[in-house]
């Protein structure tokens, strides 16, 4: 998914100057939607977003290939300066071994629970250890990216094995929406937790991608 796609497509950057005008953000795509609201409420203009199969959200172990990919491919396209719209997300460090050999620099934070919720207001709490968070995104594909792959469709006696040492379900909101809310509640309720509603707008990543 690539932001101002068919300009780029009229004009692809074949040297550096054109490459500089805009910076790469290869990204997750389970964040997709929150960062082109982003870039257009802020007008990022000189963004250039390409996205990662969202789906690696459940599967970290294929991100770190697939950002290395991503890399050489935007540097095959003259693009200079590139932004990983990541966390670490569970990759181990990986990304951050990335960063560092590439010169590149990612998103802060462990995941994105904590930079849409405010790195630093997300580890001051002490509250949230026995808590399972949804986003915007895992409210709307809950089925798809919660009950199918841990095999839950398929082996619902599982759920306990898996949530038994949760308390409750804590929906972290990027735009208050009571359709998403009510999808949030059902998830919980499918899962045997409570239930808590937080609205944290786009947190960190607004002011991240603000200034990359």
């Amino acid at each position: 998914m690539d932001v101002d796609r068919q300009d780029s497509e009229k004009n692809p950057p074949t040297d550096k100057r054109a490459a500089t005008q805009k910076v790469h953000v290869i990204a997750c795509g389970a964040i997709a939607r929150e960062i082109l609201a982003i870039v257009r409420i802020n007008r990022l203009d000189h963004i250039d977003l390409h996205c990662l199969p969202a789906i690696y959200h459940s599967y970290p172990q294929k991100i770190a290939p697939a950002l290395e990919q991503a890399i050489v491919d935007a540097r095959s396209r003259g693009f200079e300066k590139i932004f990983i719209g990541y966390a670490d997300c569970g990759t181990g460090g990986d990304i951050d071994r990335i960063c560092e050999r590439e010169g590149i620099e990612r998103l802060s934070g462990p995941h994105c629970y904590s930079f849409f919720t405010g790195n630093e207001a997300f580890a001051a709490r002490d509250d949230d250890i026995t808590s399972f968070f949804l986003t915007d995104f895992l409210a709307r594909q809950f089925e798809s990216f919660v009950i199918v792959p841990l095999g839950l469709d398929r082996h619902p006696e599982l759920r306990d094995m898996y949530f038994g040492n949760y308390r409750k379900v804590v929906y972290l909101s990027q735009e208050e929406d009571p359709a998403l809310q009510a999808k949030a509640e059902e998830a919980a309720a499918y899962l045997g937790l409570d239930y808590e509603y937080r609205f944290t707008g786009y947190g960190d990543l607004a002011r991240e991608l603000s200034v990359v």
